[in-house]
């Protein structure tokens, strides 16, 4: 069944004001994804507040030209969907996240995005998803902080039970 214009500009509509505040999206390619599969990733993007539809490709690129990003628009061959959000790495992570997980049925990849205003390859959408997240990253950061002091207080136990052993 066709869709009618007026259908086309409501959804286009809609698409547009999703879109408007999202400082990061990142294009999937989605092929044969069950409906099970397709809740689960739901479920965890919406768990880290990203948003996540399937677009035909035609009405997608008309609300993507309105975000204005700079660079160029990447190709977008299979089915289409956009994961956006407010966090500039949420989208592409959890996106890239679901992606490493083994399917019964289909598979989901990233195709590209707009990561702070300026369009991203595939290849850079990827090593953007391969950031770890905040949390990650300050346990990392107090982990080699706490080396150096940890490495100090075994050489001085070291020392001690030497000292013991021979008085």
């Amino acid at each position: 069944m066709a869709v009618t214009k007026q259908k086309k500009n409501e959804i286009l509509a809609s698409m547009k004001e999703r879109l408007a505040g999202a400082k990061s999206v990142v294009f999937v390619n989605f092929k044969a994804l069950s409906v099970a599969e397709t809740k689960i990733l739901r479920r965890k993007l919406d768990a880290e507040k990203v948003g996540y539809f399937v677009a035909k490709k035609t009405l997608a690129k008309l609300a993507i030209n309105d975000l204005k990003a700079k660079g160029e628009m990447p190709e977008f061959p299979g089915e289409m969907a956009i994961a956006y959000g407010e966090d500039l790495i949420a989208p592409a992570r959890e996106t890239y996240a679901f992606q490493k997980m083994p399917h019964e049925k289909g598979s989901i990849a990233i195709m590209g995005g707009i990561f702070d205003g300026v369009y991203k390859t595939q290849t850079e959408m990827m090593s953007i998803a391969m950031i770890p997240s905040l949390n990650t990253l300050r346990a990392q950061f107090l982990n080699i902080i706490n080396s150096p002091i940890q490495r100090l207080v075994i050489g001085l136990e070291e020392i001690r039970k030497s000292k013991e052993a021979k008085a």
